[in-house]
């Protein structure tokens, strides 16, 4: 009787089964949606956490939503002036509501305050502004959750269209906002 050699794992099959592993964490991850704020709250303060690329929403001092975000191209660091692709760092309000964005809509933020502008004109730059928590752009809702895969905006914050529009509702002009590192 001749002895039969073990079978070895296919490559391909465990090729296979990795990326079917990984494709049940990124479903996970990006497309089972977050907690929603109930209907009739509103979100009196918002703090983003950029180093976690994250964004808290908070009523009467209860955390209501968390929401994964991207930031502009260069999250690193404080913005310094106009075109530096960097996401302001410090305190600011909403300051602004746009339903017809070309970003779906968007939340404006007061950027630039004092320290900025000081910060700009001690480089001889100008500050910039139009800073906003927005969504995908117009016509480019599809890409979901997956836009969250690198940072891409100029220096604003942004979510997916659904998350964008339940933030929307409830965030007031004059909430506070604290971004930081």
């Amino acid at each position: 009787m001749t002895q039969q050699k073990p079978r070895k794992a296919k490559p391909a099959r465990a090729i296979a089964l990795a990326l079917i592993s990984l494709i049940g964490i990124l479903a996970i991850y990006y497309l089972i949606p977050a907690d929603k704020i109930p209907p009739g709250v509103v979100i009196d303060r918002i703090v983003v956490y950029k180093s976690r690329h994250e964004l808290q929403a908070f009523s009467k001092g209860k955390l209501i939503v968390h929401y994964k975000i991207a930031l502009g191209k260069q999250p690193e660091g404080a913005k310094t002036y106009e075109g530096d692709l960097k996401t302001p760092e410090g305190l600011y309000t909403i300051n602004d509501r746009n339903p017809n964005s070309g970003y779906h809509k968007n939340l404006g933020i007061s950027y630039p305050n004092a320290e900025d502008i000081a910060r700009a004109k001690a480089l001889g730059k100008p500050t910039g502004g139009d800073i906003k928590i927005h969504a995908l752009e117009n016509g480019k809702g599809y890409i979901g959750k997956l836009h969250r895969w690198k940072d891409w905006t100029n220096g604003c914050i942004a979510l997916d269209n659904p998350e964008m529009d339940e933030l929307y509702e409830h965030v007031p002009l004059g909430t506070p906002i604290e971004i930081l590192k």
